[in-house]
């Protein structure tokens, strides 16, 4: 279910603060051993001032200490060629880790309680990586464990 790369579709993902259940896409960033996962929630909030906007790709703002990963509407986004519905954004700060036990307990069925949506192709997943562990907007434990 945790395979780095991976694409899962939850609906409802529950928010940690307990506030909101929503639809939400969430990004494997980084499994460590099944315990913990390192992953993103992508948004389709754009916070990038628009004089730095771009299609594809990495924006780095040290001054407004801004981190995000821009993936276009128009990518192909999975090795079985899905693309998103709209443009969309993999922020830095929102980097947060699971306890993978815990996911388990709340989404038991695949199929059900979440869908496998896809893994992302290699270059994609490597230049997202790289985008994230390079950036001071991440938190440096964060950072650490993207690296190994």
């Amino acid at each position: 279910m945790f395979q780095e790369a991976s694409i899962i579709y939850f609906d409802p993902f529950f928010f940690k603060n307990g506030n909101t259940a929503k639809p939400k896409y969430f990004v494997v960033l980084k499994n460590q051993e099944d315990n913990h996962i390192i992953a993103s929630l992508p948004t389709r909030t754009d916070s990038i001032p628009e004089k730095e906007e771009v299609d594809n790709g990495c924006v780095e703002l040290p001054l407004i200490n801004l981190n995000c990963f821009v993936i276009s509407d128009n990518l192909v986004v999975t090795k079985c060629g899905k693309t998103f519905d709209f443009k969309t954004h993999i922020y830095g700060h929102q980097i947060d880790s699971y306890d993978v036990n815990f996911l388990k307990e709340i989404y038991p069925l695949e199929n059900t309680d979440y869908t496998v949506w896809g893994v992302m192709p290699d270059d994609l997943f490597a230049s997202l990586i790289t985008c994230l562990k390079n950036s001071k907007s991440v938190k440096r434990k964060y950072r650490k464990i993207l690296e190994l």
